[in-house]
């Protein structure tokens, strides 16, 4: 899948893959593509604090996968990114 068209969480900006694996659940069971299953379960948000927050929750997964990375940069790019996310609008 191309970066175009790939489907990101709209609150943590985490890649959402081809499938529903990573998609958040609403109440009733049913599935949300827009939030991943890290930041929502059973219709709410499991994380409730501030965009620079999840900024700093995001940049070591980030530096993780992408060893190149520093963490400063990391930071850099998810505070250009969460602002264009749903949640983050």
């Amino acid at each position: 899948m191309d970066m175009m068209n790939q489907k990101f969480c709209q609150s943590c900006g985490m890649p959402m893959g081809e499938g529903d694996e990573f998609y958040g659940s609403e109440a009733n069971g049913n599935k949300n593509a827009d939030y991943c299953n890290h930041c929502y379960e059973n219709g709410k948000f499991t994380f409730h604090g501030t965009m620079a927050e999840m900024v700093e929750i995001c940049v070591p997964h980030i530096v993780d996968y992408n060893p190149a990375m520093t963490a400063e940069q990391a930071r850099q790019m998810m505070m250009q990114f969460l602002p264009t996310l749903k949640r983050w609008k």
